[in-house]
């Protein structure tokens, strides 16, 4: 390999590793989130005005759509691209998007809502997101009366703004209807919008009480006032498990609002195209290196290089090119375009946006870090990705913990048993390991809560959210995107070196 051949093969596995904000929506950059989003027409359904709730599981990418939407100002550009989606006028005149969830100072603290939690029913905690809607809207509700004492409580105390909530009586609820009624006759429409709502009593991990009963008293809310309110309209953007353990728990009411849910499900076509999007907007040299392989794009101003890929298989000449047709040296060790999603599928089969981007960046960092490359034009060989999916794991479970704050108990416990050091093991080890720790899972200086009451329980919450799924013979295993993360081993797995 020439020195010019190492030195281009170096930068672009340096801009690889640097593609996606270590995966992570929420590190996006705005001023770069456009040319790296990728729009999926199933998913941008979720700005239909008559859709409520938008559902997906974590990483599925329902933060990145929030952020284009809300941060990016990208609804002109969908609209101009996807002209058959019924989707709000895109101009400023006729559309508003307010964010009422996250809001910072704004809104309690996580030690606040905890506090406020304690004593409270999902019924005060729908009150209290009527009350901060109110706070919210202040500008457009500025003329009307017997609200001031809602506007003047401070935002961090959640039982003062509840109390004057309660205090004006029927006052929030008129001058929500009048401003609606002003809506309606302008022909223009507010949209409430609320994300990142897992977070609610994340404290060193979410506070599972908490939680469920912000959650549960937002959608009892929005379910009351949806249908009565023309065009001020809620987008709810929620985790699958809060969505089904919520809807457990709900009502008539919350099930003709979830009639109309969109859910963020991505296809491999979907996904391979949202990987060469970013792989293609992140350099010139990558744009490149893309079109060698034959891969067609769309130069979209807003949207930046958008491929044209009406199938999965039309980037299998790019992941060959990238990394190798086979994970070895024939096909009987597999082909590397089916090995890179089927590596990254949680418990229940989905493979998704985060966990890809994130493999392709440390499979980058670790082949650009070794002492032999090779061979041009191929920039990643198939070990350093099976090594990089080993790292990806860590970075996965690691970041699941800012969530799931008793994650990182509940891999110290299996590894450390012998009963369940290596998977698959019978459903009944998991549980009566679990059984032992029970006390301290949910323990330590932040007091994390557990989103079960058993052991029996958590499995099956576990399996629910895919970290652990359930095989054809009844035995439990754990999916490769959390078995490393965990410190679990399979059995008759290649020793890692």
């Amino acid at each position: 390999m020439t020195v010019s051949t190492h030195q281009q093969q170096n930068d672009l596995l340096q801009s690889l590793s640097q593609m996606g904000s270590a995966g992570r929506a929420e590190g996006e950059d705005v001023q770069t989130l456009p040319k790296r989003f990728y729009p999926v027409e199933g998913h941008l359904r979720a700005f239909d005005p008559d859709v409520v709730l938008i559902i997906g599981p974590r990483g599925a990418g329902k933060t990145q759509l929030f952020r284009a939407i809300c941060k990016a100002n990208l609804l002109p550009a969908i609209a101009k691209r996807f002209p058959r989606l019924r989707m709000p006028p895109p101009d400023t005149a006729h559309t508003r998007l307010l964010v009422a969830y996250p809001i910072e100072a704004k809104f309690p603290d996580m030690l606040e809502l905890r506090r406020f939690a304690e004593n409270s029913t999902h019924q005060d905690f729908l009150e209290l997101w009527f009350a901060y809607l109110v706070r919210l809207l202040r500008d457009d509700l500025s003329s009307m009366s017997g609200l001031s004492a809602i506007f003047d409580a401070p935002a961090s105390d959640a039982q003062a703004v509840l109390d004057a909530f309660r205090k004006s009586g029927n006052a929030p609820t008129a001058a929500l209807d009048g401003l609606d009624a002003t809506l309606v006759n302008q022909d223009r429409h507010i949209y409430i919008l609320y994300d990142e709502l897992d977070t609610l009593g994340t404290l060193g991990g979410s506070d599972w009480k908490t939680v469920h009963l912000a959650v549960q008293g937002l959608v009892a809310f929005w379910a009351n006032y949806a249908r009565r309110w023309r065009c001020l309209r809620p987008k709810i953007f929620l985790r699958t498990d809060l969505y089904q353990r919520v809807g457990a728990a709900a009502g008539a009411d919350f099930a003709k609002l979830a009639a109309n849910r969109v859910e963020i499900f991505w296809s491999d076509h979907n996904l391979y195209a949202m990987l060469v999007k970013r792989i293609a907007n992140t350099s010139e040299d990558l744009l490149a290196y893309c079109r060698e392989a034959g891969i067609l794009f769309d130069d979209d101003s807003d949207l930046g290089q958008v491929p044209k890929i009406e199938d999965a298989g039309q980037v299998k000449p790019l992941i060959g090119r990238m990394i190798s047709q086979y994970m070895g040296a024939s096909r009987n060790k597999g082909l590397t375009f089916r090995w890179l999603l089927d590596h990254i599928r949680d418990g229940r089969g989905q493979a998704l946006p985060r966990p890809l981007v994130r493999l392709i960046e440390s499979a980058s960092d670790v082949q650009r870090n070794a002492s032999k490359q090779p061979r041009w034009p191929t920039l990643i060989e198939p070990g350093r990705l099976r090594r990089a999916l080993d790292k990806a794991s860590q970075e996965h479970v690691m970041q699941s913990v800012d969530e799931w704050g008793w994650l990182g108990k509940l891999g110290t416990w299996l590894s450390n048993d012998p009963l369940t050091r290596e998977v698959p093991w019978e459903r009944r080890q998991a549980e009566r390991v679990l059984e032992k720790s029970w006390a301290t899972l949910g323990g330590g200086e932040n007091n994390i809560s557990l989103p079960a009451d058993s052991a029996r329980d958590l499995v099956g919450y576990l399996i629910e959210v895919g970290i652990f799924r359930e095989r054809y013979d009844g035995r439990l295993d754990v999916p490769d995107l959390f078995l490393f993360g965990l410190g679990l081993k399979r059995k008759g797995g290649v020793a890692r070196r």
